[in-house]
């Protein structure tokens, strides 16, 4: 474990934070500007690399800061589709995973955004040892660099769903969003971060004033409240119906289609009529519907429907006019849907 003592997480602070604390040392402010681009263009893992700095200047960093980077707990590497999953020890013991996936238009890498989750959704691995804390900015941001520099693989695309719901981590991951897009940064354009919430309706909305320009994804996996809150505890707070004028809201806001995800589960959301009712609750939206085989977690008894009734499922949304497409399965053989190496590493080696 890292001791930092009371030293500050510099990965997580703005440009005009680091410009701050130039001018307070005495620096011209293009300092501020050098240090962004060290941490966030060239992913240093220490102050000693930033060599167009005075040294005095990386001698009181490095006695008043800190750069966050995970240590690679365990790696897979997909022998079928080059899928790499990375289970990251983080400074203080914690544990967290990130997927790097690998599609035709690029590397997308599936991040984490806390330890942990409390939405308690039957369906997930997360949730089962409940909630340990928010993760911070650098932490977020710091997957996204070790996984690059571990692979040697550009990541091109980014999508919040790993461990964790990121809305209920509100403010660290909308910090994550700006220092990811900063011009003077990586400057990623956010049309290409998805975000995918369970449903937090005042979060939803607090993102539509935002008007960042990603994609949201919404985990839907029922067409009605009797279903979702056997599901999925959060419905109980925001029923479908709630849930839904929330959506209908940020696509009026933003102009961005909505992505609903929907995981199938044998003999609980699969029927034709469950179709036809999700159908009619999203008739009329800017958006589009993900079909997601649903992984089996040992300690539920939800179990995938067979392909036939999936196909058969996504027939009859397209026949009533929704967009619909059914999840490539990524990974299978390293265990890559999130949570599991995480609980299977507590398990093996017991509370920390």
């Amino acid at each position: 474990m890292c001791n930092y003592k009371d030293k500050r997480d510099i990965l997580s602070m703005s440009l005009a934070e680091l410009e701050g604390i130039c001018v307070q040392n005495g620096q011209q402010r293009f300092r501020s500007r050098q240090v962004f681009q060290w941490l966030h263009l060239h992913h240093a893992v220490s102050f000693s690399e930033m060599t167009n700095l005075p040294a005095q200047f990386r001698l009181y960093l490095e006695e008043n800061f800190y750069i966050s980077l995970p240590k690679i707990e365990k790696k897979l590497v997909s022998a079928i589709d080059h899928t790499v999953k990375y289970l990251y020890r983080l400074g203080d013991g914690e544990c967290v995973e990130c997927v790097m996936m690998e599609y035709q238009h690029g590397n997308s890498l599936c991040v984490s955004t806390q330890v942990g989750c409390r939405m308690g959704c039957r369906f997930c691995a997360s949730t089962i040892a409940g909630f340990v804390r928010n993760l911070t900015p650098s932490e977020m941001l710091s997957q996204i660099y070790t996984s690059e520099l571990d692979s040697g693989r550009e990541v091109s695309s980014i999508v919040l769903m790993g461990i964790g719901e990121p809305l209920d981590n509100y403010e660290n991951v909308l910090r994550f969003l700006h220092l990811l897009s900063s011009p003077d940064g990586r400057n990623m354009s956010l049309r290409h971060v998805s975000l995918s919430t369970c449903g937090l309706v005042a979060q939803i909305d607090a993102l539509a004033r935002e008007k960042l320009g990603l994609t949201l994804s919404v985990s839907l996996h029922a067409p009605n409240d009797a279903i979702r809150n056997t599901m999925m505890p959060v419905n109980r707070r925001y029923p479908v119906a709630q849930l839904m004028d929330a959506c209908r809201r940020y696509i009026r806001s933003t102009g961005r289609r909505i992505s609903f995800e929907y995981a199938i589960v044998a003999g609980v959301n699969d029927s034709l009529a469950c179709a036809q009712e999700l159908a009619a609750r999203l008739r009329g939206m800017q958006c589009h519907v993900n079909l997601i085989p649903v992984n089996p977690v040992r300690e539920r008894n939800y179990r995938t429907s067979q392909r036939n009734v999936i196909e058969r499922f996504k027939r009859d949304l397209e026949q009533r006019g929704i967009n619909v497409t059914i999840r490539r399965t990524l990974g299978a053989d390293i265990q890559a849907a999130c949570g599991q190496l995480r609980r299977e590493r507590e398990e093996g080696s017991g509370a920390d």
